[in-house]
């Protein structure tokens, strides 16, 4: 009886012993993969940061991005992509077919905003656009669309550089029109899903310079916000300003439905969801003392769910109107209402393949780079990949942008870095290049995992 009993303590342990050798080997193994991989990345960044600075220093505006194209289409062709330009605009699509397996498409942004850079870079914007009429517009990638492209090239390289490591079809695809929320849906009307391959899975990444340079952040779920805009024309009865009981003042009256509007979110939404009702612009009148005959009011709308946005646009109308009859103004002279159909929907980050990934990026590139952040009320129109019928799962995580001297500092002070679409916004590109390049790669690999 003892005997047996030692025989079993003594196979438990040796099982225990050569369980814990298989899963140390396994880490092992797992630590020299990524480090192949960042020593590869290491390689390649001098390529990578000469196409960064080129990007920076040369922005296209939206619906313009004709060079920034046929620069990625270059680079992806010469990497070994099929790559198919014009598609809904300026974008193009590159496949690389390697064998059985799931689609997986990962997507860039192109175009550049109409903002003067004001960076001091060596290698700053001094691009502008001129118009038919003459009128020249200064234009920068303020909102870190190069160092998405960077990521976007990069990541194209790596994996066509570890063909044997995954098997399926990666599908990139580079977007015109982001900043307009126009350009997913030229894409898609141009025949995206049907000219060239259906994904499984949809990735992008957006940097974040509320984190520092060498994190990234996944958000399950709600990640971006639905964005509606909206123009309000409120009417009223012309007349001399010193004779205001002779006229009805749309001056007054658009003031009084802006405070109105400030009662949606206040006293209308639960205060588990979230919506955000601005009035950007307010134009009437021309001279001190002429009461106009019309106020135009011009209203950015943010929320999450379908349900709160139609709920707040619903009363943005309901007040507007009513507003109006409690002024007195006749039916014929109520306010216009217009909801425009530029709408793009929120970005939702399918919970089970968020949770895949973040887990992923813990194990590959540790735990302390992998932060957790809350869902933001800027819009971005990646959501509509994901949201043609059956839904496509899919994930833009976020890529810190921060100095990480400068982040620390401005904790310690309370204050504020340059945000997206500031003329200062400067990530450190080689940082956040890097970790962009390591995180899209990972994420690939671990869809395109051979089985």
């Amino acid at each position: 009886m003892v005997k047996r009993c030692l025989s079993e303590r003594l196979s438990h342990r040796a099982a225990t012993f050569g369980f814990l050798f298989i899963l140390l080997i396994s880490v092992f193994a797992q630590s020299r993969a990524d480090d192949t991989l960042k020593n590869a990345i290491n390689e390649d960044y001098p390529y990578i940061d000469r196409l960064y600075t080129h990007l920076h220093s040369h922005p296209e505006l939206s619906f313009h991005e004709q060079k920034t194209a046929e620069r990625l289409a270059k680079e992806l062709r010469e990497t070994g992509f099929e790559v198919t330009e014009g598609v809904g605009g300026y974008g193009l699509v590159a496949l690389m077919r390697n064998g059985k397996g799931p689609t997986v498409m990962i997507r860039t942004d192109m175009d550049a905003l109409p903002v003067k850079e004001k960076t001091g870079l060596p290698y700053a914007s001094k691009q502008y656009y001129r118009g038919e009429d003459g009128h020249t517009i200064p234009m920068m990638h303020a909102c870190g669309h190069d160092i998405h492209m960077s990521v976007f090239v990069g990541s194209a390289r790596r994996m066509a550089a570890m063909k044997e490591q995954w098997s399926g079809t990666l599908m990139m695809i580079a977007q015109p029109a982001e900043e307009r929320g126009a350009g997913a849906r030229r894409m898609l009307e141009d025949g995206l899903f049907k000219r060239f391959a259906r994904p499984d899975y949809n990735l992008a990444l957006h940097v974040y310079p509320e984190l520092p340079s060498g994190t990234v952040a996944v958000v399950s779920g709600y990640s971006f916000a639905n964005v509606d805009s909206v123009d309000i024309r409120v009417y009223g009865v012309g007349g001399h300003g010193a004779y205001p009981h002779s006229a009805k003042d749309p001056v007054v009256l658009a003031a009084q439905i802006i405070v109105a509007l400030q009662t949606i979110v206040s006293r209308e939404v639960s205060p588990q969801d979230a919506a955000v009702v601005t009035v950007g612009s307010i134009h009437g009148g021309e001279k001190r003392n002429v009461i106009p005959e019309q106020v135009d009011l011009q209203l950015t709308v943010r929320s999450y769910t379908d349900e709160t946005r139609k709920k707040v646009l619903d009363a943005i109308k309901r007040i507007a109107l009513n507003q109006a009859r409690s002024f007195g103004m006749p039916e014929d002279k109520l306010p216009k209402v217009q909801i425009l159909n530029n709408y793009t929907p929120a970005v939702y980050n399918n919970p089970a393949l968020s949770k895949r990934i973040r887990e992923h990026f813990e194990e590959t590139m540790g735990s302390q780079r992998v932060k957790s952040i809350q869902a933001a009320m800027i819009g971005e129109d990646f959501t509509h990949y994901g949201r043609v019928e059956p839904r496509i799962p899919s994930l833009m995580f976020r890529l810190g942008a921060a100095d990480p001297v400068a982040y620390k500092q401005t904790k310690q002070q309370n204050i504020s870095l340059p945000p997206l679409h500031s003329p200062h916004f400067a990530p450190p590109p080689e940082t956040t290049i890097k970790t962009g390049i390591e995180a899209m790669t990972e994420a690939a690999l671990l869809l395109l995992e051979k089985r």
